[in-house]
């Protein structure tokens, strides 16, 4: 069996992974010019900053392995069970797991060793194999014209835009927390402590807008990052001005839908949307589109 992976993120990378585990040819192809999708990490001022997911909640009991072994190799940490929320009490959770080397490392691991092609850019789905996999947003699958039944599913998907602003301070000026959900805020919905959650104390703040904010600025995401940055110091009182970096996501936050992927036999759907939006929810995707396609050739 031969099989095309096209998505290298995390829900890509576990797919590629469990079928090359059992000895089936999978080559990735990524239009990007790194590897993680949402699981990204990019370099401000010669550090890395946690742009996408916030955190990493590994409860299932195949992801949580996966997560000790990162630990393990120094890859991974737990890093809170709590987080404020503003205005009310903290609100105490299931345990959130950081990565000193930031969120993108753990995606490079889980890519180490397969066949990733980078800066390769697909605009039909692939028919030099037996099996593709779109491990992707719905919308961004339909532009590759995919088969009706993995169409429909894509349709049925519903997406949220983030703006993500990287705030760089001169110092640490704010009172100690790990990061914060905003309720109610016409600007931000999470705040977090990127020097925390990335165990290096740098004076980092990661604040996540609203989809009102975004769908506003998708043209000019930069337009956004002085009101997350004023929304950001009025929260937690911080008088400086921060650098500001932004980023924009079009499609970063899914309603969930049943079922962990969708198909039509030859073409699936995998990523986070198929199931609570988590990190562990993609690679649980991925990962059941190559059991069922390892099942099927087993047939």
């Amino acid at each position: 069996m031969n099989v095309v992976v096209v998505g290298a993120g995390v829900a890509g990378l576990s797919c590629a992974r469990e079928l090359q585990r059992a000895g089936v040819q999978v080559r990735v192809l990524e239009r990007g010019r790194v590897v993680g999708g949402r699981l990204a990490s990019k370099r401000y001022g010669g550090r890395y900053a946690d742009i996408g997911a916030a955190y990493v909640v590994p409860d299932d009991p195949d992801f949580a392995a996966l997560a000790e072994s990162w630990r393990a190799r120094g890859l991974a940490r737990p890093w809170t069970d709590t987080l404020a929320v503003l205005p009310g009490e903290p609100a105490k959770g299931p345990m959130r797991w950081a990565a000193p080397g930031g969120l993108r490392s753990l995606a490079a691991d889980l890519a180490e060793g397969l066949d990733v092609r980078l800066d390769s850019e697909v605009t039909a789905v692939p028919d030099d194999a037996d099996a593709v996999v779109l491990a992707m947003p719905g919308p961004q699958a339909l532009r590759l014209n995919p088969p009706a039944a993995v169409a429909d599913a894509a349709r049925r998907q519903a997406w949220q835009p983030v703006i993500t602003a990287v705030l760089a301070y001169p110092e640490r000026v704010w009172a100690g927390f790990h990061g914060a959900f905003v309720n109610d805020h016409p600007v931000l919905t999470t705040v977090c402590d990127d020097g925390d959650r990335r165990g290096d104390r740098a004076p980092v703040l990661v604040a996540h807008s609203t989809p009102e904010v975004a769908r506003a600025h998708l043209g000019d995401p930069a337009a956004a990052g002085p009101a997350m940055a004023a929304a950001t110091g009025e929260l937690l009182g911080i008088a400086a001005a921060p650098d500001v970096q932004v980023h924009r996501w079009t499609y970063a936050q899914p309603e969930p839908l049943d079922g962990p992927y969708a198909t039509d036999g030859r073409v699936w759907l995998a990523g986070d949307a198929f199931g609570k939006p988590r990190v562990q929810t993609a690679w649980l995707s991925g990962r059941a589109v190559a059991r069922a396609l390892l099942q099927s050739s087993e047939r």
